[in-house]
């Protein structure tokens, strides 16, 4: 009777066992550090955003001299021409902030052409992830650089490697 109960245990523990499921992570900034095509729309996407910011600058250095002229001037005028000059300055400020707000606001010219850039960078990455998911039988794959908060992992399942070799790169070079 021992014997049996001894049996049925060990069948059952191995039953479960073979179901229990597997899981790893990947360092998504690692691997995207690896892929000069990242890199390269990075330096794009940084070269734009200066030149726009350039841009938004010396629009508001110019109200600003335009301020500081009309404040200067503002004893000499009659109302009509403080209320045009006000008026200018105005205006010119409201087109300052929407072309800010077109170039670096939510939806605006930055963030499209970020998605643009980097969607196929991004869709590259998940595809090496699934496939190398699917090589090792991998039930999930959680990336370490999510919202998923991770307080120890071990590195034994960092898969990050597996990927970056699955990409076609060598773990460890990083592009320039």
């Amino acid at each position: 009777m021992k014997k049996v109960i001894l049996v049925l245990a060990f069948t059952f523990l191995a039953f479960t066992a073979s179901f229990a499921q597997r899981f790893a992570y990947v360092d998504s900034d690692y691997i995207l550090k690896h892929m000069p095509d990242y890199v390269s729309a990075q330096k794009q996407l940084g070269a734009l955003s200066d030149q726009w910011q350039k841009e938004v600058d010396g629009r508001f250095q110019e109200i600003d001299r335009m301020y500081k002229a009309y404040q200067a001037d503002q004893v000499l005028m009659s109302a009509d021409v403080k209320k045009r000059r006000e008026e200018e300055v105005v205006t010119k400020e409201k087109a300052a902030k929407d072309f800010q707000r077109q170039k670096f606001g939510p939806a605006g010219e930055l963030e499209t052409k970020s998605s643009a850039v980097m969607k196929p960078i991004q869709d590259r990455v998940a595809k090496a992830v699934q496939a190398v998911a699917e090589a090792e039988n991998m039930d999930m794959i959680f990336d370490k650089n999510s919202e998923v908060i991770m307080l120890y992992a071990n590195p034994r399942y960092d898969k990050s490697a597996d990927v970056i070799t699955r990409l076609g790169l060598k773990p460890g070079v990083f592009a320039k």
